[in-house]
């Protein structure tokens, strides 16, 4: 467990950076039972900030284990009331959440796959205005991370139990940008700076398509829907409060056109889906939709992923990422999507972002999907970044524009 002050650090970081918790919010912390110390200094520091309620919901990937192992099919499908009660709660009230994330990577492994697609389906179906309500940047969210046993012993297989547990929490302080010594508040007001120069470079040229290629089989023409808008670092919420999504990112991000992509993309890192790691995967897409696919491990869980619903097998994002980021500097395979994608480019497979399109928020379902937005139940972000990336983007006028070269931004 690391020690008092770095735990308050990133407990204030989440708190002030992460979801900028206004005087007199309601903020909802769900955790891990795992997690118990962080979640309990971001309630404090919580309320410190000004909260007039904090709510502590706690989860246990053991405990969800039992229940895919035991229940069937379709006692898992049922949502309680008190569950969707719960949320609806929360939106009404204009909360704020903050995620502690902390994977247990293939704890699932012996799951029925039908059995993790069913609850899964059946949880973004009943809460499907929840997570609009956070898309649409209604409320402020963010995800943080901290370690468990299983995660640690994974990234450092070398290391056993506390040993690696200290070793993941280093890695994970260091790429959130805290250190010892540092103001990580002042850090991450500079970093974000950062990223908005690039995300007003992008906006500047207002491309048509980029063009993304790799030696190891990436071949992939990304058209990008009219009037786009580059993210990347802090948002504003419909309330006007800045807050991060997410702790640590690296990304620049916007809204593929849903019809407009097309070739060959090869993922450069596992993906953790539903408890379960797909390994070396490759996916091709003929105008826009994923028509032909493989992977080397856990391709029944791709398959689940790519036929979640009629939106999965489209793409809602597409980001880039250096990479020489700090966290690909790291040289640490996370085995977790907040960390490995902000080492990496990566495109995610799923609902796009209304923000990342100017006035989203403003049109019908009909009208957005007029304009090539892609709608799902889900948002599954998978990296393909790598040393040599290319990226070439094409203007509405035809001009070539070279943005990465040998993987990292050029412009």
């Amino acid at each position: 467990m690391k020690n008092n002050m770095m735990l308050n650090k990133l407990a204030k970081l989440a708190v002030i950076v992460g979801v900028n918790v206004q005087k007199g919010q309601l903020v909802f912390v769900r955790s891990s039972t795992e997690n118990r110390e962080l979640a309990r200094e971001i309630v404090k520091q919580a309320y410190i900030a000004g909260a007039s309620k904090v709510v502590v919901d706690w989860t246990d990937d053991y405990v969800a284990k039992y229940s895919y192992t035991y229940e069937t099919v379709e006692s898992l499908q049922i949502i309680p009331d008190y569950e969707i009660d719960k949320y609806k709660d929360y939106v009404t009230k204009k909360g704020c959440t903050i995620y502690i994330f902390s994977p247990v990577p293939d704890l699932n492994s012996e799951i029925d796959p039908r059995k993790l697609q069913a609850k899964d389906l059946a949880n973004r179906k009943a809460l499907s205005f929840y997570y609009e309500n956070n898309m649409s940047l209604n409320s402020q969210w963010c995800i943080i991370s901290a370690p468990n046993r299983i995660w640690a012993e994974k990234v450092f297989p070398k290391l056993k139990g506390e040993q690696a547990i200290e070793k993941l929490w280093d890695a994970i302080l260091s790429t959130s940008r805290i250190t010892m010594d540092n103001d990580p508040i002042n850090e991450w007001k500079q970093h974000n700076e950062q990223l908005l120069k690039h995300n007003e470079i992008l906006n500047h040229y207002n491309f048509d398509k980029l063009h993304f290629k790799n030696n190891l089989g990436t071949d992939i023409i990304v058209k990008l829907v009219d009037h786009h808008i580059w993210s990347g670092g802090g948002d504003l919420s419909s309330e006007g409060v800045l807050f991060n999504p997410n702790i640590p990112t690296e990304e620049n991000f916007t809204m593929p056109h849903k019809y407009g992509v097309n070739g060959k993309v090869v993922a450069t890192k596992p993906l953790n889906y539903q408890g379960k790691l797909i390994e070396d995967f490759w996916l091709e897409f003929k105008d826009g939709k994923v028509v032909d696919y493989d992977a080397k491990k856990n391709i029944e869980v791709l398959d689940n992923l790519i036929n979640f619903d009629e939106g999965s097998s489209y793409l809602g994002e597409i980001a880039l990422v250096s990479y020489d980021s700090p966290i690909s500097k790291s040289g640490i395979l996370f085995y977790n999507t907040l960390f490995d994608e902000n080492a990496s480019c990566h495109m995610a497979l799923g609902n796009a972002l209304l923000f990342n399109m100017i006035d989203g928020a403003k049109y019908t379902l009909k009208e957005l999907q007029e304009r090539g937005y892609n709608n799902s139940l889900t948002h599954v972000d998978f990296m393909f970044g790598s040393k040599d990336m290319s990226i070439t983007g094409e203007t509405k006028t035809g001009k070539e524009i070279v943005i990465f070269k040998d993987g990292n931004f050029v412009i």
